[in-house]
């Protein structure tokens, strides 16, 4: 082989390696940090928007899909025949109907199998499961609007084990169902609970309990997170009575920081930034705190000085879905109304916040998921446009628009607002999203 030879074959290795495909496989992706590392993306959409995969028919659901291994894993919920969901969002009368677990061909959106249990409903929302599938080691793990929560065999989605959250730990029916997506650390996948233990580690092999955090009866639906500050694994676990840092390994409460959160609305992830951990809350507000390396209590950095969720009383960031983003000393994040809002890191101070991105306009619980992107960002916004821009402090740019898919949920407010409450998955140089009547994917590969 001449050396010329070599260097092309060498030249066309790194190629492909630098525009490498790239997974999806758990809530906010890979690392669980709302960062799309895949390159190889267009710079901005075509003029029709981008170029269709393939789509096909789901289900109710606010569970984004996962990617992974060249296939797509979506969760749903069927009512039983003559069962209608109620048009006041706010009721939860029973509902008879079946969840089901979904795995489709990434190359067609054919299934390959569908997995399906009885799963009847008494929450507020009732509009499918909530939490994204996590997928690793030949086994898929999801957890349903009513705590059922499955391991399943990738290759054909028989059962490995399950177990029922409310029936095992005697947790609470939770108003909006169970929504915290699990987290896996190893052999354990933490979860969310409620009841008699916030938090449960289980084997990822056999179901097995391996350890338990305290009994706190609200658990709230924040997805778990573990973060290093100065080397030391920290399990932050936020529930409506305080935020706390665990002992990833065997669940011992490090420390906890009192922060009380109005209607247990403690949804949006915290986010690490260096030692620092914000939080934000759609009531209560943000807080910021610095952790401390040794695992001690940490301190205050700043808080938020309004507990009301309303436009004009707001004055930082009232989340009340979407995780914030912190980048270069900033916070982007989308506060109670649907402002898409730029804070300061330091301070909490507002920079800016513009409609442009979410609603148009005012709207309570107006809603756009970011993703960051090398140096960008899509958000995906609740009338189901895929947006690519800019944020910086010097505002919102916005580079190109476009509609992936109609929204088809009819319970943000009285007023019957369609929205697509949903966390889009970015994958295979593409973005993968549902409503409750479809799935669909769109390439967004460069040309």
């Amino acid at each position: 082989m001449t050396r010329r030879l070599l260097l092309a074959l060498s030249v066309l290795g790194l190629a492909l390696s630098a525009a490498r495909a790239d997974d999806w496989p758990q809530w906010l992706g890979p690392k669980r940090d709302a960062v799309w590392r895949e390159s190889g993306i267009l710079e901005k959409f075509p003029k029709d928007g981008p170029k269709l995969r393939w789509k096909a028919p789901v289900g109710y659901g606010y569970a984004g899909p996962a990617v992974a291994a060249g296939r797509v894993y979506v969760t749903d919920w069927v009512p039983n025949e003559g069962v209608k969901i109620p048009s006041n969002p706010f009721s939860s009368p029973a509902l008879a109907g079946t969840e089901r677990v979904h795995c489709l061909d990434d190359k067609t959106g054919k299934t390959v199998w569908t997995h399906d249990y009885p799963c009847s409903y008494q929450v507020s929302y009732a509009g499918g499961p909530r939490t994204t599938p996590l997928i690793a080691g030949g086994k898929v793990y999801t957890l349903g609007t009513m705590g059922d929560l499955l391991c399943l065999d990738d290759k054909d989605g028989k059962p490995v084990w399950a177990r029922n959250l409310m029936k095992d730990y005697s947790a609470p029916a939770q108003t909006w169902g169970f929504s915290a997506s699990p987290l896996l650390d190893g052999d354990k996948l933490i979860c969310l609970v409620g009841g008699d233990a916030v938090v449960v580690a289980f084997h990822k092999d056999t179901g097995k309990e391996i350890w338990r955090g305290p009994a706190v009866k609200d658990a709230g639906y924040c997805p778990p997170v573990i973060y290093s500050v100065g080397g030391k694994r920290q399990l932050i676990i936020w529930h409506p009575s305080a935020v706390n840092g665990l002992d990833p390994e065997t669940g011992k409460v490090f420390w906890s920081v009192p922060f009380a959160v109005k209607a247990s609305l403690t949804v949006p992830m915290p986010r690490l930034d260096g030692d620092r951990l914000f939080l934000t809350s759609f009531y209560n507000g943000p807080l910021m705190l610095k952790l401390d390396a040794d695992g001690k209590t940490p301190e205050i950095v700043w808080k938020g000085k309004s507990n009301s969720e309303q436009s004009r009383l707001t004055d930082g960031l009232h989340s009340i879905m979407p995780t914030p983003i912190i980048k270069d000393g900033h916070i982007y994040g989308v506060c109670s109304y649907g402002q898409l809002r730029c804070l300061k890191e330091d301070t909490g101070e507002r920079v800016w916040e513009t409609f442009a991105a979410t609603t148009g306009k005012e709207e309570r619980w107006g809603n756009a998921f970011l993703v960051e992107q090398d140096g960008r960002f899509f958000l995906f916004n609740e009338q189901g446009d895929l947006i690519l821009a800019r944020l910086t402090p010097k505002g919102y740019d916005e580079v190109s628009r476009a509609r992936l898919l109609e929204p088809t949920n009819t319970m943000a407010g009285p007023k019957g607002r369609q929205v697509v409450w949903v966390h889009p998955a970015f994958a295979n140089r593409s973005v993968y999203v549902r409503n409750d009547k479809e799935i669909v994917c769109y390439s967004l590969a460069a040309e």
